[in-house]
């Protein structure tokens, strides 16, 4: 699979720039109004007791800012952010080697946290209940348990699927955040603070041109903001206006969507060579010449979000804002055979 500019997974470009790009205080973050209000309200409480903030768990999709609310978390509460990952803490030894190296009030962040090892998972619960270790020592008979008391910290776990966690760690998280898009007032203003720190003059109007192709990800606008700077130092007089922003991305060949080459591989394909659908994903993963699982997993999610493409018992067929977006019009066939797809989901729904 090609390397996409507007992906919200963590690119190679992204580790260079993206640390300084970060707000560094609640008051400095944009977006996430729910998030940042529940948060504002317990880290003061929190540090008005004088006690460790309760166990956060961010949930959503990649790219919206888990890593840097951890950070902005652990500064509010004056301690430091220790980060790793799920698939990173192989075995329990590995975990209580980061958590006997906390101080109190420091954070520990864990990203992809729903794949922890489960026995590494149960090493975790009475940390986070009572901030104590249980450690065997020992095997057969001669085995015994002793406990180690751990400094106050806060457990921030992060995940892209949280339906993956299980019920005992889930519980044990005392503050639930969900993590939404954003709207494309938030990423301009997110567009052109990034402006400010990268020394770069943007208007306006170019700012919201890049966040609407953003695809609701900062990470994105962040990234296709420097693209676009590129640009405009080679081409342009210094200054990112509207000009600037189309024809970067004509030559990025993304759309005012945030459509890229496959996207629209996709949409077209669906729409042109099978009449707006529907169609199986093994056929269509076969016609564009990509793996299924890669169209379910990296470019089917933003479209199905924006009503592009609709799943259907039958297969993916081709949503109204389809044919609308690339000036297409549905056939009769078409559009009796989604209202019949429609009718055959809503039952599957009541039957339930």
């Amino acid at each position: 699979m090609e390397e996409r500019i507007i992906t919200s997974s963590v690119l190679e470009e992204d580790i260079v720039t993206e640390y300084s790009l970060r707000p560094q205080r609640l008051s400095e973050y944009i977006g996430q109004k729910k998030v940042k209000e529940k948060l504002k309200i317990f880290i003061e409480a929190a540090k008005k007791r004088d006690e460790p903030l309760d166990h956060v768990l961010l949930y959503g999709p990649p790219g919206l800012g888990k890593t840097t609310l951890a950070n902005i978390i652990a500064k509010e509460m004056g301690g430091e952010l220790k980060i790793t990952s799920g698939p990173a803490i192989e075995r329990a030894g590995d975990l209580a080697a980061i958590l006997t190296n906390l101080k109190d009030f420091d954070v520990l962040f864990i990203d992809e946290i729903h794949r922890l090892n489960r026995a590494v998972e149960e090493i975790l619960y009475p940390a986070m209940e009572d901030y104590a270790l249980d450690i065997v020592i020992g095997k057969g008979a001669a085995a015994k348990s002793i406990r180690i008391d751990l400094p106050k910290f806060t457990l921030i776990g992060a995940t892209t699927r949280v339906g993956l966690l299980t019920s005992p760690l889930r519980d044990r998280f005392g503050v639930m955040c969900s993590m939404e898009f954003y709207d494309e007032k938030e990423l301009s203003e997110i567009v052109i603070r990034s402006s400010d720190i990268l020394d770069v003059k943007i208007q306006q109007e170019a700012a919201y041109k890049i966040a609407k192709r953003s695809r609701g990800t900062p990470r994105i606008a962040n990234r296709l903001l420097k693209r676009v700077r590129d640009y405009c130092e080679v081409r342009g007089d210094g200054i990112i206006d509207d000009e600037v922003v189309r024809k970067a991305s004509e030559l990025l060949e993304i759309d005012d969507e945030g459509f890229d080459r496959i996207d629209k591989k996709i949409l077209l394909a669906i729409i042109d060579n099978f009449n707006g659908g529907p169609v199986g994903i093994e056929t269509l993963a076969y016609f564009i010449g990509e793996e299924t699982e890669t169209i379910e997993d990296v470019y089917e999610p933003y479209l199905l979000q924006k009503g592009f493409i609709i799943r259907t018992p039958r297969g993916r067929i081709a949503g109204d804002k389809a044919f609308e977006h690339f000036g297409r019009k549905a056939s009769k066939s078409r559009t009796s055979t989604s209202m019949q797809d429609n009718v055959k989901q809503c039952s599957i729904f009541n039957s339930d």
